[in-house]
């Protein structure tokens, strides 16, 4: 590869979780997120807690993205009427990743079988930035930042940035 995609550019984070019934207080798979990026000496700038209300998403998503490189949105996935997240964000993104989403099922097969498809995880940029849709629960958010978000968000940005 070129140098330039190897260059490093400033990982940023922000958490978005999308929940009707979750409070600051009981977001477990939020701050599951902020220790995971802290602890990889990632600063979140930013947390918010918003209903599965597509106007209520896209307002946080636009102002997570004048704060952060890197946003993950968690919850609001699945298939329940109630589940917002992925016709909130998806038509936004400039760019897909698609191997995201089907790394992360790939990587969800092998600890919960076949109820893997059930996920509609996403990811893709948006003005040079990485915004990652994934499932609220904690083993969920824990697989996807550990394994694959972390490892690649140097690299994802170094592409998206240019």
């Amino acid at each position: 590869m070129e140098g330039n995609h190897h260059a490093s550019h400033p990982v940023i984070g922000a958490v978005i979780t999308v929940s009707s019934t979750r409070t600051r207080e009981t977001d477990v798979s939020g701050r599951t997120i902020i220790q995971l990026l802290s602890d990889a000496g990632v600063e979140v700038t930013s947390y918010a807690l918003v209903p599965d209300d597509v106007g209520r998403i896209r307002s946080e998503l636009y102002a997570a993205l004048g704060k952060a490189t890197c946003i993950i949105v968690t919850g609001g996935t699945g298939l329940t009427p109630d589940d917002r997240t992925i016709e909130a964000i998806a038509p936004l993104l400039e760019k897909t990743i698609d191997g995201f989403g089907e790394l992360f099922r790939m990587k969800s097969y092998e600890e919960i079988g076949t109820a893997a498809i059930l996920s509609r995880a996403v990811a893709g940029t948006i003005g040079g930035r990485a915004v990652f849709c994934i499932p609220g629960s904690t083993k969920a958010v824990t697989l996807a930042v550990r394994s694959i978000i972390l490892p690649e968000i140097g690299h994802i940005l170094a592409h998206a940035g240019g």
